[in-house]
C-alpha cells in the first residue's frame, strides 16, 4: 500500500487489522494447544491423585520431602504387584518349566566389567551451568522436538520432516552431536532456562565396596540377567545337560537417573522379571510355536518406522515366516508376551511390538523387540524382547576363563572339518607386553567367519587390525603371530556357545500402564459427582472382594463373620466393612480401589454379589458365597456364567 502511494490513515488501518489477526491467530494456536493436551494432563492428574490418596503408591521418604526416583508402594499397590508377579510366575515359569533363581543385588566389579556395564552403561548428562542441576541430554532434544511437532502448528514440513529424523537417530548421536543440536535449537536448563553445560558421559549404576577394606569394588545389579549367566553352568546340568532350557528370575534391579520422571515409569530402584531362554544357535524353532501362530496383534517392523507408516495388524506366524521376526522361539515369546500382557487387564488397542531400527542393536543382537504400551506419555517400553545371539556367555567364557558352552552328542562319530585358531603367544608377547593374554583369548574366540577374513588377510597383506573388546580397542595382529587352518578331524559330539533369547518386563512400568488402562471415571447416581473406578480383571484386583452388611445390625454383622471365614478358607482376599456408611458410599469406595466384587448382606440366608462394572446384582445362599466368588476370580467361569446361573436381583436401595 505505501509503494502504491496510498494514504496514511488508510496504511495504519491496514496495520492495525494485521494485528488483530495475529492476535487472533495466537488466541486460536494457544487454544489448540490447551485442547490437546488439557484432557490428557486432567485425566493423568485424577489418575495419580486417586492412586497416592488410595496408597497404591507414595513418594519414599515423603515426610523428608522425598528423594526423586523412588517410591513406596501402598497395600493395594503390594496386593496388585505381587498379583502380577504371581501371574508372571504361573505365566511363563510353571508353564514352561523354567528354572527360577534368586541372586544378590550386589555385583563383583569383574561381573558387570566381562558385561560391557562398567565401560559402556552410560547415558549423556549437562548440567545447568550456574544451579549444577543435571539433565539427560537426549532427554531434553526429545521434549523440544515432540513439543515442536505437537504443539507448532506453523512449522514447514521440512522443519517437521527434520525434527522427526534427529528422534529416530537420537540413539547414533554422539556427545558432539547432541551439544550441537542443544546449541542450534537454543535449548536451556527447563527450570532456571540458564546454559547447559556440553554433554559428557555419566555411568548409571550406583557403586559400592565390598568388605570392610574397600579393595573388592562391586555395584548394585543394573539388571537381573547376569545372575543367570554367570550360573549356565550348574543351571545346565541342574536341566541335565540338555538344551532348549530357560531360566528366570524375579529381583531389584538399580539405576542411577540422571533427571528420573514420569511417576514409576522412569526410577532408580525398580522390580525386573527376565527370562534367559538358551538355545541351539543351529536351530531357534520352538515345539510349541504353533500354540501362539494364529494370535494377530499390532507389530511396528523397522521398515514400516523407516518409511514413516504406522504399526499394523500381523499375525506372528505370518511375521516369522516372512523373516520380519528373525526366528520361531522370538516369536513364540513375542506372542507369549501378547497374552501375558492382554490378560493383566492391557488394552489390547494400546499395545503393539515394535521392532528395533539398526542404530538401536546392539551389535550382537539377531534381533530385538519391544512391547510397547500407550499411556498418557505416549507409547513406553515395558518388556524387551531380544536374540542376544551368543554374546553373554561368550563374554563371561573370555572373562572368567570357564567354558560356558553345551554339547550335542552325535550317534556316530563324524568326520569334520574343523577350524584350528593357534596364537603364537612368543610373539604375542613380545608386541603387546602385558595384554598378550587378552589378545590371545580374543582370537580363540574368534568365530569361523571372522577368522577366515583373518586368515585371507593376513595372506594377501601380511597384518590386519583386529578388535580385542576386553581391551576396548583395535590392535595391529601380523601374519607371524597367529597360524589359522582347516584340518579334518573325528568327532563324537559338537561343542558349542549356546544363544540367548531374553524377554525382560519392567515390572513397575508395566504396572503403572495398567493403572491408566483401568482407570476411568463415571458419574453418580445423582449425577452430580464423577466416581473413581479402577476395572482391574479379577486376576489383579488388590482384594477380590468386600462384605457389607446392609444396615448395622448384629444378625447381618454375624452373617458377614461366617462369610469372611469361608472366603479365608477358600484363600479369597477380601474386606469387611461394618460401619454405618450408606451402602453407595460403601460401594464407591471399593470401586476406586478397583475391587470386582461386593458381597451385601440383607437377610441371614442369602445375600448379592455386586459385579463392579456393569453394577449387576445375583442372589446367592450364604453356603455358596465363597465357591461363586472363587470360581470367577480364579477364571474358571466368568461373571456371565454366574448370571446365568443365579437369579438376578435388583434393589435401587442397594445401589448408589
Amino acid at each position: 500500500m505505501a509503494s502504491s502511494g496510498a494514504p496514511k490513515s488508510h496504511i495504519d488501518a491496514a496495520v492495525q487489522s494485521l494485528n488483530v489477526l495475529k492476535l487472533d491467530k495466537a488466541s486460536i494456536k494457544t487454544q489448540l494447544q490447551s485442547a490437546v493436551s488439557s484432557n490428557t494432563d486432567a485425566f493423568r492428574q485424577a489418575l495419580v491423585n486417586t492412586l497416592e490418596r488410595r496408597l497404591f503408591y507414595i513418594p519414599s521418604f515423603k515426610i523428608y520431602r522425598g528423594v526423586a526416583g523412588l517410591y513406596d508402594y501402598g497395600p493395594p499397590g503390594c496386593a496388585v504387584k505381587s498379583n502380577v508377579l504371581a501371574f508372571w510366575r504361573q505365566h511363563f515359569v510353571l508353564e514352561e518349566n523354567m528354572l527360577e533363581v534368586d541372586c544378590p543385588c550386589v555385583t563383583p566389579e569383574i561381573v558387570l566389567k566381562a558385561s560391557g556395564h562398567v565401560d559402556k552403561f552410560t547415558d549423556l548428562m549437562v548440567k545447568d551451568d550456574k544451579t549444577g542441576t543435571c539433565y539427560r541430554a537426549d532427554h531434553l532434544i526429545k521434549d523440544y522436538c515432540k513439543e515442536k511437532l505437537d504443539k507448532d502448528l506453523t512449522m514447514t514440513p521440512e522443519k517437521a520432516a527434520e525434527l522427526k529424523h534427529v528422534l529416530a537417530i537420537l540413539d547414533d548421536l554422539s556427545a558432539e552431536d547432541l551439544g550441537a543440536k542443544i546449541k542450534e535449537y537454543g535449548i536451556t536448563a527447563p527450570d532456571t532456562k540458564n546454559h547447559l553445560s556440553h554433554p559428557y558421559p555419566f555411568n548409571l549404576m550406583f557403586q559400592t565396596s565390598i568388605g570392610p577394606s574397600g579393595f573388592s569394588p562391586g555395584y548394585m545389579r543394573p539388571e537381573t540377567a547376569q545372575g543367570i549367566f554367570v550360573n549356565f553352568k550348574d543351571l545346565y546340568y541342574y536341566n541335565g545337560n540338555k538344551l532348549p532350557f530357560a531360566a528366570a528370575q524375579i529381583g531389584q534391579a538399580f539405576r542411577n537417573e540422571i533427571s528420573p520422571r514420569q511417576g514409576l515409569l522412569r526410577v532408580r530402584e525398580f522390580t525386573l522379571a527376565e527370562i534367559e531362554h538358551f538355545v541351539d544357535p543351529q536351530d531357534k524353532s520352538h515345539p510349541k510355536f504353533s500354540e501362539i501362530s494364529s494370535l494377530e496383534f499390532l507389530m511396528f517392523p523397522r521398515e514400516e518406522q523407516m518409511s514413516g507408516q504406522s504399526a499394523k495388524r500381523l499375525q506372528i506366524g505370518e511375521a516369522v515366516s516372512q523373516g520380519i521376526v528373525n526366528n520361531e522361539t522370538l516369536g513364540y515369546f513375542i506372542g507369549r508376551v501378547y497374552l501375558f500382557l492382554t490378560r493383566l487387564g492391557i488394552d489390547k488397542e494400546r499395545l503393539r511390538f515394535r521392532q528395533h531400527l539398526a542404530n538401536e542393536m546392539a551389535h550382537y543382537a539377531a534381533d530385538c523387540w519391544d512391547a510397547e504400551i500407550e499411556c498418557s506419555y505416549g507409547w513406553i517400553e515395558c518388556v524387551g524382547i531380544a536374540d542376544r545371539s551368543a554374546y553373554d556367555l561368550s563374554a563371561h567364557s573370555d572373562k572368567s576363563g570357564v567354558a560356558l558352552v553345551a554339547q550335542e552328542k552325535f550317534p556316530e562319530p563324524r568326520e569334520v572339518e574343523k577350524l584350528v585358531i593357534a596364537p603364537v603367544k612368543k610373539e604375542l608377547g613380545l608386541a603387546f607386553k602385558g595384554n598378550q593374554k587378552m589378545v590371545t583369548e580374543a582370537l580363540e574366540a574368534m568365530d569361523e567367519k571372522v577368522a577366515l577374513e583373518m586368515k585371507a588377510d593376513l595372506e594377501s597383506k601380511g597384518e590386519v587390525e583386529f578388535h580385542v573388546c576386553t581391551l576396548g580397542k583395535n590392535v595391529t595382529v601380523k601374519k607371524n603371530m597367529v597360524s589359522i587352518s582347516k584340518e579334518k578331524k573325528k568327532e563324537h559330539q559338537r561343542v558349542f556357545t549356546p544363544s540367548v533369547i531374553e524377554p525382560s518386563f519392567g515390572i513397575g512400568r508395566i504396572i503403572y500402564c495398567l493403572f491408566e488402562h483401568a482407570f476411568y471415571l463415571r458419574p453418580s447416581k445423582a449425577g452430580d459427582e464423577q466416581l473413581n473406578v479402577f476395572c482391574f480383571p479379577p486376576l489383579v484386583a488388590p482384594i477380590k472382594c468386600t462384605v457389607f452388611p446392609l444396615v448395622q445390625n448384629q444378625q447381618y454383622e454375624e452373617v458377614a463373620k461366617f462369610i469372611s471365614k469361608l472366603l479365608t478358607a477358600a484363600g479369597i482376599s477380601h474386606k469387611i466393612d461394618i460401619t454405618g456408611t450408606s451402602i453407595g458410599k460403601r460401594y464407591a469406595r471399593t470401586d476406586e480401589l478397583g475391587v470386582p466384587f461386593a458381597i451385601t448382606v440383607d437377610s441371614t440366608t442369602s445375600v448379592t454379589i455386586r459385579e463392579r462394572d456393569s453394577k449387576d446384582q445375583i442372589r446367592v445362599n450364604v453356603e455358596n458365597v465363597a465357591s461363586v466368588v472363587k470360581e470367577v476370580t480364579d477364571g474358571q467361569s466368568t461373571w456371565d456364567d454366574a448370571l446365568k446361573t443365579y437369579p438376578l436381583h435388583s434393589s435401587g436401595s442397594a445401589e448408589d
